[in-house]
């Protein structure tokens, strides 16, 4: 599932191509054809990410809700002519020099600002957010017998982070994943979320998640393979000390943490 970089990315390239004109609205699938004529012709206002959700606001008020789950994308066309959208693009927003095809999101609805404000009450803070408060994010770590490898993942908790984020943020804090929020330091909190902050900021504009620096690269980012540069996800060894990693699941999904570098 993409996680928060991901979002913030788009909603930052939509705005480029799509904001402030009118917007072509073309459904491929029956399912969404009246959600694409009532947004047909509107003039785009904002684009905007909040975790894994991603808001369009029309002139209207006409607020489209995009989640893409486990399978959706987004794909930019600059073809010339375009060609028609197909039976898997659940939704098309053409602008005057591009064209965004959405598939497979487990969320494409157009709503109220009212109902987008109630999906927004239910996330924590966004750390991409100029409104994040890690604050909001504390109170509910310092206070959880839960593991802190779980309440990261808890979109209610920090909206934003998922399985990738979450072995590599928790490896360089030096935080082990199944330590119960409640002994979490402040000082901890405070190095995780600042790294969070730098961590997705790297990846908007990368455009890929890359937590190593450039000098334990050993070539350029551009030259990686898909998951390489990373200290713990999906890796053998500790990318900090070379130590074999522990691997196990919390809620389902498998974590990799170092023995060393998180001690429990």
């Amino acid at each position: 599932m993409p996680e928060g970089h991901t979002i913030h990315r788009l909603a930052r390239d939509q705005r480029a191509d799509l904001v402030g004109r009118p917007v072509e609205a073309v459904a491929g699938q029956e399912r969404f054809r009246s959600g694409a004529e009532r947004l047909h012709g509107q003039v785009l206002r904002k684009a905007e990410a909040w975790g894994k959700h991603l808001f369009h606001t029309y002139d209207s008020g006409d607020v489209l809700h995009v989640h893409l789950g486990l399978i959706g994308k987004w794909l930019r066309r600059t073809d010339d002519p375009r060609p028609e959208p197909i039976s898997t693009t659940r939704l098309r927003l053409a602008g005057d020099d591009a064209a965004w095809d959405l598939t497979g999101p487990m969320v494409c609805s157009v709503v109220s600002p009212d109902e987008k404000a109630a999906v927004v009450a239910k996330l924590g803070p966004d750390p991409l957010r100029r409104d994040g408060d890690p604050e909001r994010m504390w109170a509910k770590v310092h206070r959880s017998s839960k593991s802190i490898g779980l309440l990261v993942m808890e979109q209610d908790v920090v909206a934003g982070i998922g399985n990738v984020y979450r072995s590599e943020l928790l490896n360089i804090v030096g935080v082990d994943p199944r330590r119960p929020g409640t002994a979490v330091t402040r000082e901890e909190f405070d190095a995780l979320w600042a790294e969070t902050v730098r961590q997705l900021r790297l990846g908007v504009r990368r455009g890929k998640i890359v937590t190593m620096g450039q000098d334990e690269l050993g070539r350029p980012i551009s030259k990686l393979r898909r998951g390489e540069g990373r200290y713990a996800y999906k890796q053998e060894v500790c990318g900090r000390c070379h130590t074999v990693l522990d691997v196990y699941p919390i809620a389902g999904r498998t974590t990799w943490s170092c023995p060393v570098c998180q001690p429990r």
